[in-house]
């Protein structure tokens, strides 16, 4: 299940990252270039994605 999590949580982060450039208009060439609503959304898929990370990874197990 840790692997699965790391796996979402990695592509989650690469999408968002993705958008947030696309959205910015660094990253030209696309629909979505230059448009804000991108950079915002992409911001919440990598910050989502980060929540994923750390709770398939980081948290410790409640005993």
């Amino acid at each position: 299940m840790r692997i699965f999590g790391t796996i979402v949580g990695v592509v989650l982060v690469l999408l968002g990252g993705m958008w947030t450039l696309q959205g910015s208009n660094v990253l030209a060439g696309s629909v979505m270039s230059g448009q804000s609503q991108w950079l915002y959304i992409g911001l919440v898929v990598v910050a989502v994605g980060l929540v994923v990370l750390w709770w398939f990874n980081l948290r410790r197990p409640i005993r």
